[in-house]
């Protein structure tokens, strides 16, 4: 499907009819996700805007920084002077996942549920809190794309609300839910615990919902592979189907060598560590993952300091000195071994699987003190990495979005 055929197809599946005297919020991704999302809020304002009551906007952000009026503009392809005009009526908002005032709780997962749902790996009530906004209309619309993820499995559906608006008990309890099980344990598998929870979290929301999911084509063009609608347990369960045969690289063996290259929309490592997370499969032990992304000043806005005390370590440094360190915020935990990759931690020395490095803006200093190796972008040619795949080294130019995995 390409934009032109997108306005036609929604025309068509979710005519005005279906919303008509209805208060709308359409929950979209921040600027770390490749979709037409432009294309796809701009056909919903035609088919819906002379109907509805209100339809407004929400910034799905989990933890990540606020966006300006003029990049929520961007993100839905539209002018700062069609934002005066044509859309002055939609209500643009972000999320506030630290702010107990913009929060309100829906209840509990008792702790008996939660030892069901995560395979007996917790077992804790965990507090489910969301965006209070959301209660205000009388229809959801997530909008998003689906990719292999590596705390959920696959992102979108549910998820879009649960980190996406959520409070943060629950989006720092199923993080580290995730990390315990590890990133490969997780990434690219359709069922996962954390999926359980998510959805749980999203039966939850007592408000009707309506899922737009996307699978994007690969290489980063963002033209569509497929757009299911549904709840958003029903889209996500086709796309996630769709994206494993999209957006899975198969090889045959593993690299001692990686450059994976971050591509612009990842401005801080908090999301460019994506270039780590999709190719950790295809690393072969004792060998080096290098983030090459000149652009990247930033280890995170919001989380830097914490990480900062923390560093990026393995699964088992902080299992096995959970009382240390049980008192940070377990998402920033998930974040460290997530980056830092598989390894072991015995008799207070920690032994990494491979390397991780560090190729950004990003001063060396920095890089030693989070626990992570430094290399001087000035003097990487990607050029030189290019077509050595026999040699064992594997050049990515846009990493972040497509899962590497070896054959066997």
């Amino acid at each position: 499907m390409n934009d032109s055929e997108i306005a036609p197809w929604i025309a068509q599946r979710h005519p005005a009819s279906q919303v008509r005297g209805q208060r709308v919020l359409l929950i979209i991704p921040d600027g770390t996700r490749t979709a037409p999302i432009g294309a796809v809020f701009k056909a919903l304002h035609a088919e819906w805007s002379g109907a509805v009551a209100a339809l407004d906007v929400l910034v799905a952000l989990g933890t990540h920084p606020p966006m300006s009026e003029e990049a929520i503009c961007g993100r839905l392809e539209i002018s700062l002077e069609e934002r005066r005009t044509r859309y002055a009526s939609v209500g643009l908002f972000n999320h506030e996942w630290d702010n107990p005032a913009a929060l309100t709780t829906l209840g509990t997962i008792p702790a008996d549920e939660i030892r069901t749902l995560s395979d007996g790996l917790f077992a804790m009530d965990v507090p489910v809190s969301i965006h209070r906004r959301v209660l205000d209309y009388d229809r959801i619309v997530i909008i998003g794309p689906v990719f292999p993820h590596e705390v959920v499995g696959f992102s979108g559906g549910n998820k879009y609300l649960f980190p996406g608006v959520s409070g943060p008990e629950i989006l720092n309890f199923f993080h580290w839910l995730g990390a315990v099980i590890t990133t490969v344990g997780v990434i690219g598998q359709k069922w996962t615990p954390v999926r359980r929870v998510v959805d749980r979290a999203g039966a939850m929301v007592p408000i009707p919902k309506l899922c737009l999911a996307l699978v994007v084509k690969p290489g980063g063009g963002g033209g569509l592979a497929g757009i299911f609608s549904g709840t958003p347990e029903e889209a996500w369960d086709q796309a996630a189907d769709l994206s494993a045969q999209t957006h899975i690289e198969w090889k045959d063996r593993q690299y001692h060598t990686i450059l994976s290259c971050a591509p612009p929309m990842y401005d801080e490592l908090w999301v460019g560590a994506k270039c780590m997370y999709k190719l950790e499969p295809v690393l072969a032990p004792g060998g080096e993952l290098i983030i090459y992304a000149p652009h990247l000043h930033e280890v995170s806005v919001v989380h830097g300091a914490l990480i900062r005390q923390v560093g990026y370590h393995c699964r088992d440094y902080f299992l096995k000195q959970w009382e240390r360190f049980r008192h940070f915020p377990w998402g920033t935990l998930a974040h460290s071994t997530h980056v830092f990759g598989q390894g072991t931690y015995e008799d207070g020395i920690e032994t990494r699987r491979a390397r991780v490095t560090l190729a950004t803006g990003i001063p060396e200093s920095v890089c030693r003190e989070i626990n992570l190796g430094y290399r001087d972008w000035r003097t990487i040619d990607p050029a030189d990495y290019q077509g050595r795949e026999s040699e064992g080294i594997l050049h990515v130019p846009k990493a972040g979005e497509t899962l590497y995995r070896v054959r066997s």
